[in-house]
């Protein structure tokens, strides 16, 4: 049975305590929005998976009873920074299953300053990523700056030692995604930059500035996923087909090479990604626009490589061509992606979503991708968990 995501919603993501508000005042905002995106009611959700990281237990159903008291089960997850990715798998899985409309809900409310070394910003010994940082710290050491910081910015300099990559190339990642959000309403942030001025921005650890880095948020997001049958009967618009979507973990290539270019994540990236297209029967000639989780400039290098949009060590030469803006090949994190448009880490994965169902649709507004039909969502979360979802114009 196929499923399709039949409406989408989220709230602005913002800086944290910029807004009186709490985690069930922004499910409501976004789940409210998703179900009138599809044109339903609550009382016609079956079930609900619910993401976050840092709300306590149940927090799921706290969040969701604002939308209605129905009775439904309510599922609570929590998959780091791919948890939104996740509710939304579940609920796909849930719909190929048998049901027919199924909420995926993702939501954060998180605190000012940099993660700590997990979700519970608890000490390195007992922290579900202290392996992760192990390989980091036997390499590269270990710093006092923000743990996740110091991760990805080894990887950017072994990728830099290894292919040539540069600071400039690393820099125009960012100031490409900050470019794009200047055209989105939801975006935590909307000023452009150039790649001199990312450049001079302040350097959090070498070579990431802080605008390569992507901030802490306040925000959710949801999508309302259906069956065709559903769809049939209630007359449903608008629909985009999840055509293919895979999640992997971690496997012996992650930590046998030492390296934090596999360690944070690059390996998972390349095995969902393989898996989704097949299960599809598409590639990433076939796709349009892209939506990945830059949560550090250097993250979407990786992903290019991983996603076979080039080889090995040729992605700074990609974003430099101009191959993943307007007018290149792909157009790249259209919203801003996590570095511009935010990361509350429970909704990212669903307004990737959102913004590739708004994409299909051709209602982007001013940061419409030209003939878009296929697009591809990446998310990916340390310790660890990466998620591929190509979805597809009906």
């Amino acid at each position: 049975m196929k499923a399709y995501v039949a409406g989408v919603g989220m709230t602005r993501f913002e800086k944290p305590e910029t807004r009186e508000w709490q985690y069930w005042d922004m499910a409501r905002e976004a789940g409210g929005a998703a179900l009138a995106d599809a044109g339903i009611t609550y009382s016609e959700v079956e079930q609900v998976p619910v993401g976050y990281c840092f709300q306590p237990s149940t927090a799921g159903q706290r969040a969701a009873y604002e939308l209605g008291l129905t009775g439904v089960p309510v599922y609570n997850l929590n998959n780091n920074c791919a948890t939104g990715s996740t509710a939304l798998m579940l609920a796909r899985q849930l719909v190929e299953g048998g049901c027919d409309c199924v909420l995926a809900l993702g939501f954060e409310k998180m605190r000012r300053g940099a993660l700590g070394a997990g979700t519970d910003g608890g000490d390195f010994a007992t922290s579900p990523v202290a392996r992760h940082y192990g390989v980091l710290a036997a390499r590269h050491g270990f710093a006092a700056t923000p743990p996740t910081a110091q991760i990805f910015g080894a990887a950017a300099r072994e990728h830099m030692d290894l292919y040539g990559t540069t600071e400039a190339q690393l820099a125009a990642v960012a100031a490409k995604n900050h470019r794009h959000s200047a055209h989105n309403p939801y975006a935590q942030f909307r000023d452009v930059y150039d790649v001199a001025e990312v450049l001079a921005s302040r350097t959090v650890h070498r070579p990431l500035t802080k605008l390569q880095c992507s901030p802490t948020s306040d925000g959710a997001a949801a999508a309302v996923v259906v069956s065709e049958r559903f769809a049939a009967r209630h007359g449903l618009a608008g629909l985009v087909e999840i055509a293919g979507q895979a999640m992997t973990t971690d496997t012996e290539e992650s930590f046998a090479s030492g390296s934090c270019i596999d360690v944070v994540g690059q390996p998972m990236s390349r095995a969902a990604a393989r898996q989704a297209y097949e299960r599809a029967g598409l590639g990433i000639e076939d796709v349009d626009v892209v939506e990945l989780h830059d949560c550090f400039s250097i993250n979407e290098l990786l992903t290019y490589e991983a996603l076979g949009m080039c080889g090995p060590g040729e992605s700074g030469k990609l974003v430099e061509s101009g191959a993943t803006t307007y007018g290149g090949r792909w157009v790249v994190n259209p919203s801003g992606g996590l570095i511009s448009k935010g990361h509350p880490l429970g909704a990212t994965g669903l307004a990737q979503v959102a913004e590739l169902v708004w994409q299909l649709r051709g209602r982007a507004g001013e940061r419409q991708v030209a003939g878009a039909r296929v697009g591809l969502a990446h998310n990916i979360g340390l310790g660890g968990a990466a998620v591929v979802t190509l979805v597809r114009a009906v």
